[in-house]
């Protein structure tokens, strides 16, 4: 679409507020790694502190999370922390529960940063609604924790390092059990298999 500094002007284009809600862009985070506090917009406070009064006021521990679903609640803080000690994305899919006792699904999509030592200083990103997309079957992020169905893919995967053993190309062998061995990783860091 292209836009003439005219109808700038007059009007024709939304504002940025109408831009986000469209998105459905609800919050923004910013976390202060250092100081182990995190400040939110309305957005972000009414669906992660539970109290969109709390906005612009520095928050830590369980004030910061209440509105975060308990069952989401202890990985999400394990995901957030890894991501902060190494830099980067930060990429969450995770449930809230509003005031009302509802619950809503979030995308959260930050960025992590490091200080010239390498050690974690400050994050921020922002929250976006996906539970319509949700409700409909569709995912952002392809896992929180291992798959309900890695077990099926452990033994797809032994089968096929078996079929791997009659082949001459050790390639393939190397491959199966480098995806093994990728599964098991995964398990360890997000516990049993389902």
């Amino acid at each position: 679409m292209r836009v003439t500094g005219s109808e700038g002007a007059a009007g024709h284009v939304p504002d940025l507020r109408r831009v986000l809600d469209a998105s459905g862009i609800v919050g923004t985070w910013d976390w202060y790694v250092t100081r182990r506090t995190v400040l939110f917009d309305a957005g972000a406070a009414a669906l992660l502190a539970g109290d969109a009064g709390l906005a612009g006021r520095e928050l830590s521990g369980p004030a910061a999370t209440a509105g975060i679903h308990p069952d989401d609640l202890d990985w999400v803080m394990a995901g957030m922390q890894r991501a902060v000690e190494t830099g980067g994305v930060i990429l969450a899919e995770y449930r809230v529960r509003g005031p009302d006792g509802g619950v809503r699904w979030v995308l959260s999509r930050g960025r992590a940063y490091l200080d010239a030592e390498g050690r974690p200083l400050r994050a921020h990103g922002l929250l976006i609604d996906i539970t319509e997309s949700r409700e409909e079957g569709q995912r952002y992020v392809a896992n929180a924790a291992a798959p309900p169905s890695a077990d099926r893919v452990v033994a797809l995967c032994a089968e096929l390092r078996a079929l791997a053993e009659t082949m001459p190309s050790s390639t393939l062998r190397l491959l199966v059990d480098l995806i093994l061995l990728e599964i098991g990783g995964a398990t360890q860091e997000s516990g049993p298999l389902h």
